[in-house]
């Protein structure tokens, strides 16, 4: 076998496959399988799942900020941004730069934050206080009603603390530093939805090539029961004929069971239900987002082995044909969710 470097997903025991360890033994096999056929063509895919999840946290002065992106399967995308409004003002670019990277998928971005404990993130506007009080005894003496008097002045100060403008919240506001730091994490948070969607999809499409070889060795497990088939329809319609014990033009009734046996011919959609799972392969080895392309290609696979299942007229090739159509549901299930 030809030298060929290690696939570059970053497989890892947290990502093992659910199953027993034969499971994962033949997902690894797969894996390598796919490594060597990329090598070997001089292409490099990177096949993405749609499924996936990233999360970034980052402290920026009194703020820890957090990020958390899940994604799951969908035709187009569809991305939900929820962000404290605080941070309103960097929507527009944290959903432009997600929708650059993320081209499918139902995407839920959710940034929050945390405030430092014992950070002051309150100020009293002293200035705004010294403006309510001075225009407040301006309106006493204009009443008649002093406020100079030390009990009334304590009454007052929680009344103006309560105006608009007194008390600022100083969390609001938001800097330069801080702003980039949440971009920072939001990218972060993509490379690591990224790498997520990279090892799952890794798996995806080495059980789905796994299933395509299935699909042809029941193909393989047709073939000895084409001969006895034809076999036996010869054989049944001559007993038919000895029964009812009559005379018939042998050399006509050879040529009507050669025009009968001959639509029951499997030839046809044996070689194209070989083209279709080549044509399967190449596509997953050689592009990166193959998902809605490999869909198709089982919508054709799907033609054929219908077609097979409609001409094979025999007990043990249609239970063959139904352990193919099995795999290929499993297929359609997995292809959905490939990028």
């Amino acid at each position: 076998m030809d030298k060929h470097p290690p696939f570059s997903v970053g497989f890892d025991d947290s990502f093992a496959v659910p199953g027993n360890i034969g499971d994962r033994k033949r997902i690894i096999v797969y894996r390598d399988f796919l490594s060597t056929f990329v090598h070997r063509n001089k292409q490099s895919t990177m096949i993405r799942s749609m499924t996936g999840y990233g999360k970034a946290e980052i402290v920026s002065g009194h703020r820890k900020i957090t990020v958390e992106i899940r994604s799951l399967n969908s035709k187009q995308l569809d991305l939900a941004v929820k962000l404290p409004s605080i941070y309103r003002q960097c929507e527009y670019e944290i959903r432009s730069e997600a929708s650059r990277r993320l081209s499918r998928g139902k995407v839920d971005l959710y940034i929050s934050y945390e405030t430092a404990t014992g950070a002051n993130t309150v100020a009293i506007n002293g200035a705004a206080v010294s403006d309510y009080m001075g225009q407040l005894d301006a309106i006493g003496r204009t009443v008649g009603i002093d406020l100079n008097d030390p009990a009334t002045r304590a009454g007052l100060l929680p009344a103006i603390l309560r105006l608009p403008e007194v008390v600022q919240n100083e969390s609001t506001a938001v800097s330069d530093e801080e702003i980039a730091a949440l971009k920072t994490a939001v990218n972060e948070a993509l490379d690591r939805l990224d790498a997520f969607r990279v090892q799952e999809g890794a798996i995806l499409i080495a059980d789905l090539l796994h299933r395509i070889d299935k699909i042809e060795a029941y193909k393989q497990e047709i073939e000895p029961f084409e001969k006895q088939r034809t076999e036996t329809i010869r054989t049944r319609i001559y007993d038919h004929i000895a029964s009812l014990g009559i005379e018939v033009d042998r050399n006509r009734l050879e040529q009507e069971m050669i025009y009968y046996i001959e639509k029951l011919d499997v030839t046809e959609e044996k070689v194209r239900l070989t083209n279709h799972c080549k044509y399967f392969r190449e596509v997953a080895a050689t592009e990166e987002a193959p998902g809605r392309k490999l869909g198709f290609i089982a919508q054709e696979l799907g033609r054929e082995i219908n077609t097979l299942g409609s001409k094979s007229n025999e007990a043990e090739m249609q239970k063959i044909v139904v352990g193919m159509k099995d795999e290929l549901e499993k297929i359609k299930e997995q292809v959905l969710n490939l990028l």
